[in-house]
């Protein structure tokens, strides 16, 4: 997919979990052609590198280190603050890393549940804690990857936790927002509906799998990475200062139905 940039984020410093690929890499793509010092992070160090390669290839910079276990809020803190001190400033931190379980109610188990929270919700709560303050010495901008699952249920899967770990998140940004305002922090979730990425390629590519998930989708199509990536470059530009404290659904039309 083509894409056409300006330099909105020309200056400005841009966290971005969840490099190794998908949604991250295209955000770190996006976000680096538009003029943005871009670090990433990734659980995966050998992905995250790949980006940087892909990058380098353009003439860009992907800076951080991978293999970072985000839920873990030593590495979370340390991951923030080492980019703060090298770069001396923090404008966007781009929470999109995220792992999830999947499973029916009677079937999933506590232990699928902590996991779910700790790769969807904690990971979140850490690098916002830590990046806090350095965004608001910028008035810098929250980008927090939610999902649909917040919106509505599936017949499809056993979702529970993985809903209940967006919905929070979308709320959570909310919260963001109210107290963000008076530091000239914004914060602003997006909720991704049926995204085609190297995890949901086996359910793309199964004619049954893709046809039950797109079934209610306007556009009749999964949605690419870059589109998600290109709507947070235009969140976290400054075309978008007087966006805060929602959540923007970019979905195909799913929820409308």
């Amino acid at each position: 997919m083509t894409s056409t940039t300006n330099r909105r984020l020309e200056g400005k410093v841009a966290l971005i979990t969840g490099t190794g690929g998908g949604q991250g890499r295209a955000a770190a793509l996006r976000f680096a052609r538009e003029g943005a010092t871009v670090v990433g992070c990734d659980l995966h160090a050998d992905s995250h590198l790949e980006t940087r390669r892909l990058l380098e290839a353009e003439g860009l910079q992907l800076h951080g280190d991978g293999s970072v276990d985000l839920g873990d809020v030593d590495q979370a803190r340390a991951w923030v603050e080492d980019a703060a001190r090298q770069f001396e400033r923090i404008d966007i931190l781009y929470n999109n890393a995220s792992a999830t379980r999947f499973g029916p109610m009677a079937e999933f188990s506590v232990d699928d549940w902590h996991y779910v929270i700790r790769n969807e919700l904690d990971l979140v709560f850490y690098t916002t804690r830590y990046a806090w303050q350095y965004l608001a010495r910028q008035g810098g901008t929250i980008i927090n990857i939610a999902s649909t699952a917040a919106w509505c249920g599936s017949t499809l899967t056993g979702k529970a936790a993985h809903s209940a770990a967006k919905g929070a998140v979308v709320s959570f940004t909310r919260q963001l927002a109210v107290e963000g305002a008076p530091v000239g922090i914004r914060a602003i979730s997006i909720s991704p509906g049926f995204i085609k990425t190297p995890g949901t390629a086996a359910f793309v590519e199964n004619p049954e799998t893709r046809a039950k998930l797109l079934k209610g989708v306007l556009l009749d199509r999964p949605g690419e990475s870059e589109e998600v990536a290109a709507l947070a470059a235009f969140v976290a530009s400054g075309e978008a200062t007087y966006i805060t404290g929602t959540d923007l659904v970019i979905d195909g039309g799913l929820l409308a139905t």
